[in-house]
């Protein structure tokens, strides 16, 4: 697709690869979001997330994520936050310090390898004591095991998938956690944003196909408990509509 901005006349064009044109406002909300898409593949691929910490450590999150994870756990108020995926602990961090915030929960991190200089880092971190490490393939049935052992008899769970991004990783990360997840709560297969990415400098044509959020779409699909739609926003008074993000078709909630 080509985007032409006309700034003068406030107005954007956008012309599809058969030469169809779509024209709208430049201030308007359809203006917005091809605006926004724009963004978030260039900021992708220029590796933009890679530049913020969380409380001292590395955090590979889209800023705008962060705001509705946060919101997210405000409305569910979790005793147990999963994640799949560690990297450097920004993330779990992010999560141990709304834990305190609220007054309740902790963290359970999962990844197929810690490695020694993060684990070093997140068990040395003030916010560490809320936060446990567990090493293994996130699919591997004795790392689930090993997971629900932690969770004591009805504690409020609240599950992130953030690890391997691919289909079939998802499909089986969903199917492994998704019984933890407390009615009520969700499971967020993060990062399906890959799908939009296929075509660019940095991306994989395969992941037109290959991504979390037909994974999630499927994994919905074939279960009724969980209901895919973006969590309610406590506050909006924005004339945005849809807005930045990494996670479309991300949130799962169990509601029975």
């Amino acid at each position: 697709m080509k985007l032409t901005i006309d700034t003068e006349r406030g107005e954007l064009v956008a012309t599809s690869a058969d030469g169809a044109e779509t024209r709208c406002a430049l201030y308007s909300p359809q203006g917005f979001e091809l605006l926004c898409d724009l963004w978030v593949k260039v900021g992708w691929n220029q590796r933009y997330s890679y530049s913020f910490t969380w409380f001292g450590r590395p955090l590979i999150q889209l800023p705008e994520d962060v705001l509705r994870i946060q919101e997210v756990i405000w409305q569910v108020q979790p005793d147990v936050i999963v994640e799949t995926g560690v990297a450097h602990g920004g993330s779990l961090v992010l999560y141990a310090a709304l834990c305190r915030a609220i007054g309740k929960g902790r963290v359970i991190g999962v990844d197929i390898e810690v490695r020694p200089v993060n684990r070093q880092a997140i068990e040395a971190h003030p916010l560490g004591g809320l936060i446990a490490l567990v090493e293994g393939d996130s699919t591997d049935p004795a790392v689930v095991a090993r997971v629900a052992a932690a969770i004591r008899p009805g504690e409020r769970v609240l599950v992130i998938l953030d690890s391997d991004h691919s289909y079939r990783h998802v499909s089986r990360e969903l199917a492994a956690f998704a019984p933890l997840v407390s009615v009520g709560s969700y499971i967020v297969a993060t990062d399906g944003i890959i799908s939009e990415f296929h075509d660019l400098p940095r991306g994989k044509p395969e992941w037109r196909d290959d991504n979390a959020t037909r994974a999630a779409a499927d994994f919905a699909a074939a279960h009724p408990e969980f209901a895919p739609g973006l969590p309610p926003r406590g506050f909006d008074e924005s004339q945005a509509g849809r807005t930045p993000t990494y996670w479309p078709g991300a949130w799962l909630k169990r509601v029975r």
